[in-house]
Order: structure tokens, then sequence, then C-alpha cells
């Protein structure tokens, strides 16, 4: 496929993309997604038009695990570099929601264009960034072409590339391979990251192998306090696990596991924290038909000895639940989505159990692994037993939480050596 079937391709599927929209505005329900259409076609000149700002780089983050990877390298830019005014994109209302959590008006925050040429273009005529940053793996052939078309550097932070989307550029060489070639910089996460690149044509001159941002994590300064508030919602001192960020279709396999830990130590909490926010009612629907109680945070309930299972519905504090948890499950990994951010749990010291499928965070989970910090289990039946184990020796899980800990001062420093590297595609005057 070369770009221009791309393209013609794009503009067919386009009125089915606007109909998904309008689905899950309708009957996820997320009503977000049924606003701010004109953003996603292009139309944002009415975002920039109250600005100061006269000269753009242009971050774009798919969702709210790019958002929160990429938020220190434009906290940076912000403060070293105020000349610039910064547009940070992105595709859904959960990352629109935390990018104005994260940095209010002091951004400029819309909806990423579609990638055909119309919207690509209209974005591009009101921002014409001299600089693209694209976060992990948000590469879109229109986007970059036109940007390049358009004057700007392009340069892809955070860069990673799993073995099973190197298989796909490959099936697809006619229109990744020249959209590759296009970009000015690849910063890598690790040199396996970079050996795919290689292999898909980009030159040894525009890689370089940086780390992970994700390592120069930051806790915000207030979180004990917010972890001891929500403390006091808990009744007595309770075994307590926490599901993070689970996906669809992993509610079941974590209501499975909970059988038989629950069976073992009728004692156990269960923190769930769905990773959208369309899928509480389902989540607690699922719990509720199986028989236990369930407080949910949104309520003004008190978790007590009688509560099985605390939901977190609410958005941004996945760090708080964390806090109250002795151990951590990552979801989006007993199916197959490729796993959620293993360095939050591990920051706190936490123990991380995994399912198998991690490819999202597949350098990182082996780094923990390496390191102890880190347990991939194959199923739910496996889960179970490892959180049981892990519930029961509190000597395992400092051992596995101080690894963790570790780990992430040791990687740390990716934050700077990419800020330096993007800089330098800036105009000196």
């Amino acid at each position: 496929m070369n770009r221009s079937v791309y393209n013609f391709a794009f503009y067919l599927l386009l009125p089915f993309i606007v109909l998904r929209l309008l689905w899950r505005a309708l009957f996820l329900p997320a009503p977000a997604y049924a606003r701010r259409w004109g953003e996603r076609l292009g139309f944002v000149a009415s975002a920039a038009s109250g600005r100061k700002e006269r000269q753009w780089i242009w971050v774009h983050a798919a969702s709210v695990g790019e958002t929160v990877a990429i938020s220190p390298l434009v906290l940076k830019l912000r403060e070293e570099r105020p000349d610039w005014g910064v547009v940070v994109t992105t595709m859904t209302p959960t990352g629109s929601e935390r990018i104005h959590s994260l940095f209010g008006s002091d951004v400029c925050h819309v909806y990423a264009p579609y990638d055909y040429g119309g919207a690509v273009k209209r974005f591009l005529r009101t921002f014409h960034p001299a600089l693209v940053i694209l976060v992990e793996t948000e590469l879109w052939p229109n986007l970059v072409h036109y940007s390049k078309a358009n004057g700007a550097s392009i340069m892809v932070a955070n860069a990673r590339l799993s073995e099973k989307s190197y298989r796909g550029y490959l099936k697809f060489a006619g229109l990744g391979k020249p959209m590759l070639q296009q970009i000015d910089l690849i910063a890598a996460q690790a040199e396996s990251d970079a050996e795919r690149f290689r292999k898909l044509g980009v030159s040894d001159e525009n890689i370089k192998i940086t780390g992970s941002i994700k390592f120069d994590i930051g806790l915000p300064p207030d979180l004990s306090e917010k972890v001891a508030a929500m403390r006091e919602r808990i009744e007595g001192e309770r075994p307590i696990w926490i599901a993070a960020s689970t996906r669809e279709g992993e509610d079941e396999k974590v209501l499975s596991a909970f059988r038989i830990i629950q069976a073992e130590l009728p004692e156990v909490l269960l923190i769930l924290v769905p990773r959208h926010p369309e899928r509480f009612n389902s989540a607690a629907r699922l719990f509720e038909h199986a028989g236990y109680t369930i407080v949910r945070r949104s309520s003004k309930q008190t978790v007590t000895a009688d509560t099985h299972v605390f939901l977190g519905d609410s958005m941004g504090e996945l760090l708080v639940y964390l806090g109250l948890a002795q151990l951590a499950f990552v979801g989006g990994s007993l199916v197959n989505t490729g796993c959620q951010n293993v360095l939050e749990p591990a920051a706190l010291g936490l123990p991380v159990v995994t399912g198998p499928s991690q490819y999202n965070f597949q350098t990182i989970c082996e780094q923990l692994e390496e390191r102890g910090a880190l347990q991939t289990v194959a199923d739910e039946e496996k889960l179970a037993e490892f959180v049981l184990i892990l519930l029961r020796d509190a000597g395992q899980r400092d051992r596995m939480g101080a690894a963790g800990r570790q780990a992430i001062i040791d990687n740390q420093g990716a934050l700077e050596r990419i800020y330096k590297l993007a800089v330098s595609f800036l105009p000196t005057c």
C-alpha cells in the first residue's frame, strides 16, 4: 500500500469513523465523543485565536498513557523555552481531560486531526509548527508527510517498536518506509526498538537511544495526604490488592481470580479501577451479579468489613488507589492490549503482577522482571495463586517493591536527553 491508496481508503472509511464516535457517545455511554468534531477535521483556528504565542511546537500523544509519559518534557519545554507555545493533541476524551488537569491553559489543547489531507493541512495552516514531536508509536503517514512539507522538523520521542508493530510495517512497506524516512530523529527507548527501526530503513544517524522518559516519573508532593484521606474510608486493617487499568474483557478474568483469593482470604479487599470511565457501570454490575458487595469511589459510603470491592470510578486518581494497596495487578495484560503503565506501582514500592500481553511496555516489563520487581502470570488462575503468595509474605512484597524503586532510579535521565535533542531542532532566532 502506498500513500495514494491509503488516502483513498481513509476517505472511504471516514463516515464509519464518525459513526463510531457517535456510537461511543450514545451507547457506551461516553458523551464527550459527540463533542468537538470540528477539531478532529482540522478546524482549530478558534482554539489558537485567543493565544499570544506565535511560534509553536506540536506534541501529539494518543491517550492518557502517552500524555502522562510526555508531560515532563512538555513542562520542561514551557519552563526552559517560554517563547515557544506548545499545542498538545490527543485522540481520546480521557487524554483531553488529563491535558487540562496537568497543564490548564499553559498549553493549547485540541483533538488531533484525522489523518486525511484536508484535516492535517487545516491544522498545519493554523499552527505552522517548527517542530512536531510524536510520542511512542503515534506515526501517521499524512501527518508526517504534510508536516515535513510545511517545513517542520519531526521527532519521535520515547519511541518504541514492538515485534508485532514491526511485522505490520513490513506488510505495508510501501506506506511505512517512506514515512519513516521523512522523520528527522527517532529517540528510541532501547536498542531492541532501535534495531527494528534500522531494519525498516531508518539510518543510524537518525536514531538515538535515550531510554524511556517514563522512568523519570515524579510523584505528586501531596500524594501521601490524598492517600491518607482516602484510607479513612476503609474500616480496619485488611489485605488489599488492586487491579489497575483493566480493559474490556479483563474484568471477568479479575473476577475469576478474586473468587479464588476470596475463598482463601475472606477478609481481602479488591480495588478495581477500569481503564475507561464508560466501563465503570458494567464492571460494577459484573461483580454485583456475582454476589459481591461494592462501594464506589463516587459514593459517600464507607468501605466496611462486609465490602468486597472498592470501585475506583474516578479519573486522575490511580496513584491514590495504588497507594492504598499492598500489590498491584496491571491490566491490559490478560487480554491482548499490551499492558498499561507498570512503573507507577513500582514507583510506589509495590510488587507488580502482569499477564503475558506486554507489548506496550515490553522492554520496561523485561527490565523490572530481571530485577525481581515484576511477575508475569499466564492466566487468572496463576494471578490468584501469586496474589495469595504476596498477600501472605510481607518480606517478598518488600523485596519486590525495593527492586522496582531501584530500577526506576537506575534508569532515569531520558527526560534531559530527549529535551536536548528536541530543542536542537528549534530555530535560534
